[in-house]
């Protein structure tokens, strides 16, 4: 008779020398792996003391660091419940590794040029006729632009589209959350004045119909270039000051913003 692999791997007793670490590992693979799946009510403190063979304390201590990555909501009253999401992993693990290395605005926004390209390529082959009409929709509504706060909102739905019809989950949630870099560092360097935000978005509408256009006459060659186009475009538009070029992870407003989006993500999935 075969083996049952679908049966949930036993917990493992603990090495007491690092206990929380071990048990902190062990979860978190079990959640990466789907074992203990989004949504899911978390397994009581008391019962993994006892799959374990170590004290509630020590559990709880590894349930703490699950919380603060975003794997864990802890609610008082009602429990502790799964909240993986690989858009939410991605976001942290990347927002983390800019502000780690001190990468600038620049370096940051080029790797967004980069997958958008890609996904553009992508999507010429793989997104469906309905999902490029409502790309163009989502061009269309930025032609004119009399409303900041709503055509920031328009521009990010476009971004996050255009990445989400090349149908790869992985690029798409790369891209989804340096676009929102990308839009709240125009609004950041708006504030500061050292850009006119409505003529950069304005200027771009063309380059966003450009898109479009390749994707609906199926020329992966031409979105990709097209989109790296509109991105060096939005590039020279978005940094046309030389502190704009210059800004940094170290940069207390920059940094801000990707603690800020990190914020954000953890309690959208978290909430």
């Amino acid at each position: 008779m075969e083996e049952n692999t679908d049966r949930p791997r036993a917990y493992r007793r603990i090495d007491r020398v690092r206990a929380a670490d071990q048990i902190l590992e062990d979860l978190r693979d079990r959640i990466l792996r789907g074992e203990l799946p989004h949504g899911s009510r978390f397994p009581a403190e008391r019962d993994l003391a006892e799959q374990y063979g170590v004290s509630s304390g020590t559990v709880r201590e590894a349930v703490r660091a699950l919380a603060a990555m975003g794997l864990v909501r802890v609610r008082h009253g009602s429990g502790s419940f799964v909240t993986v999401r690989s858009e939410t992993m991605i976001a942290v693990s990347m927002a983390s590794a800019i502000q780690l290395e001190g990468s600038p605005a620049t370096d940051v926004m080029d790797i967004l040029g980069i997958l958008n390209s890609h996904a553009a390529g992508l999507a010429a082959r793989n997104a469906t006729d309905g999902e490029i009409a409502a790309l163009r929709e989502a061009a269309e509504r930025l032609a004119g632009i009399d409303d900041l706060d709503r055509a920031m909102t328009d521009l990010l739905h476009f971004l996050r589209q255009l990445a989400s019809i090349s149908h790869n989950a992985l690029l798409a949630a790369m891209c989804a959350f340096l676009a929102e870099i990308q839009v709240n560092l125009a609004i950041e360097l708006s504030e500061r004045r050292l850009l006119p935000l409505q003529e950069v978005a304005g200027a771009l509408y063309r380059d966003r119909i450009a898109v479009v256009e390749a994707l609906e006459a199926r020329d992966a060659d031409r979105a990709v270039r097209v989109t790296s186009a509109y991105h060096d475009h939005a590039m020279e538009l978005i940094t046309s000051s030389p502190t704009a070029r210059q800004i940094r992870a170290s940069d207390p407003s920059y940094s801000q913003l990707l603690s800020s989006l990190m914020s954000t993500k953890l309690a959208s999935f978290t909430g």
